[in-house]
């Protein structure tokens, strides 16, 4: 492998924003070098992309940073549907080995520094002999683990997720505390940096929680719902800040409508549905809905479809019934896309503002 700077980012656990933290450090990390490149050798939740199945983290990173090479190299084991079964029946870990080996070869090359990104916590992808701890140790590379906030917890989880790291012999070079809400934060950053370091851990960095990092947009509560769109397919980037389901008499919901909400409503209930198309008519920006899914294959009067159809916001339609598609929706995953101009701008400041880049740059 040729000499570069090089780094594993791994979670204590799902949903620690290790993506976030990536996106954000690529960003900051590609004014350092002009030449950086990015890799996930093991990924979960894909996309179709090019006619391949590719992480979406991939692609997001692709896409925000230029980093120009070959998808698949990127991404050379994608765990698809029966991956596991299929492994763990017919084997074939130097195949994998060998896989991500030659992909990271041709990535790596001519590059100063690679950032590569786990799947997970230390354990994940165990169960076919690649767990992030393993994956790290075959590319050399040292690790930054990405918790949550808290005191007792993230000190636990990382120590955790240290034993499988350092049982392959992989030095953790520090820890980013993610998602630490402002209230705590100053008494957070002050007691985890005493309590890693009573362990020997470096403390790199405290992200404070940001709830617009949160909120997904239409165009992701729409393949949540695996739905369709009936009107209004240039508004799906509107952004969901709020989920009122329109169960109640019209006199009540106007009072409960506030900015960048999304309707769920059965869609013979007409009377909801014009509540909300008055209602945004009237108050204008102060109301402006994020959009209105209509339940049960339903759709409202002939009428209040043209009504829909000059709405400013997107409709959709789910074949669920309001209970369904509600959980649905609550259960959506908010993963930063490319088209997030706002979250990707938010995440390089954040990493650039609360992580110690030159202790990161250093130690890798």
């Amino acid at each position: 492998m040729s000499f570069h700077k090089r780094v594993f980012v791994a979670a204590t656990r799902q949903d620690d924003g290790k993506s976030t933290v990536c996106l954000g450090l690529l960003q900051v990390l590609k004014k350092e070098y002009s030449r950086v490149g990015f890799m996930k050798p093991v990924g979960q939740h894909y996309v179709e992309q090019d006619g391949v199945k590719v992480d979406e983290d991939v692609v997001l990173m692709r896409e925000v940073c230029g980093v120009n090479n070959n998808l698949k190299d990127m991404n050379p084991i994608t765990v698809a549907k029966g991956f596991t079964e299929r492994y763990l029946v017919e084997g074939g870990l130097e195949k994998y080995i060998k896989m991500i080996e030659d992909s990271y070869e041709r990535i790596s090359r001519n590059k100063d520094l690679m950032l590569i990104e786990g799947t997970g916590h230390a354990g994940v992808g165990a169960v076919f002999d690649l767990c992030n701890a393993s994956v790290a140790k075959l590319l050399k590379c040292k690790v930054i683990l990405v918790s949550t906030g808290g005191i007792g917890k993230p000190i636990d989880e990382v120590i955790i997720n240290k034993a499988l790291f350092d049982q392959e012999k992989v030095e953790i070079i520090g820890v980013v505390l993610n998602k630490v809400i402002a209230e705590k934060y100053e008494k957070i950053k002050k007691i985890t940096k005493i309590g890693f370091e009573r362990k020997g851990i470096k403390l790199l960095g405290v992200i404070p929680f940001k709830q617009c990092l949160t909120y997904p947009t239409m165009e992701q509560i729409l393949e949540a719902i695996t739905g369709k769109v009936i009107y209004g397919g240039k508004f799906l980037q509107k952004k969901v800040l709020r989920v009122l389901v329109g169960a109640m008499e019209p006199y009540h919901a106007l009072s409960y409508f506030a900015p960048c909400s999304l309707i769920i409503v059965p869609g013979d209930r007409e009377d909801i549905i014009l509540a909300a198309i008055a209602g945004e008519r009237v108050m204008g920006k102060d109301y402006e809905i994020a959009g209105i899914i209509l339940t049960g294959n339903l759709l409202p009067h002939e009428g209040v479809m043209r009504l829909l159809k000059e709405s400013q916001f997107p409709i959709l339609i789910s074949e669920d019934d309001t209970y369904i598609t509600t959980k649905k929706v609550h259960e959506c995953r908010v993963k930063i896309r490319a088209k997030d101009e706002d979250k990707v701008k938010e995440a390089a400041r954040l990493m650039e503002t609360y992580l110690d880049i030159d202790e990161i740059v250093n130690s890798i």
